[in-house]
């Protein structure tokens, strides 16, 4: 399984019918495949990898973004739906190899993090929602 960059531009072009002639350009797939992968490495939501992306120079520099627009969450997950399994197996499988023969990494196992905290649900009330208020407000004031 070899991955190309060609595979991805391909896979973004097929979301719609006429989605290369129509439209506003979207993000190259370059920044929509860096952007993918610091989203799984830092293991956030695509609004968190908005705001991160959007603060952090380096990762501007890292996406290729640099002075340009960073992509909203919504663009980014639709461009992520876009991508079939199939592309993502290869990204994933291309990334392990190339890291195997860098020496990053072995590559012989994977450890995997279940833990689960139980929680109470807080539903909110009128005189909660009323006090919350109260108390930023109260912060701002000082």
């Amino acid at each position: 399984m070899s991955l190309r960059i060609e595979t991805v531009p391909h896979a973004l072009q097929q979301r719609h019918p006429r989605s290369r002639t129509h439209g506003r350009p979207g993000p190259p797939a370059e920044v929509v495949l860096r952007m993918l992968g610091l989203k799984h490495t830092r293991d956030g939501s695509f609004a968190d990898l908005e705001r991160e992306v959007r603060g952090n120079l380096l990762y501007c520099e890292f996406t290729h973004i640099e002075a340009e627009k960073v992509p909203d969450a919504k663009n980014l997950g639709r461009r992520a739906q876009a991508l079939e399994r199939e592309v993502l197996e290869k990204l994933h499988v291309r990334i392990v190899a190339l890291a195997q023969d860098h020496g990053v990494v072995t590559g012989r196992g994977m450890r995997v993090d279940t833990t689960v905290v139980e929680s109470n649900i807080h539903y909110p009330t009128d005189s909660g929602l009323r006090g919350d208020g109260v108390r930023v407000l109260t912060r701002l004031m000082k």
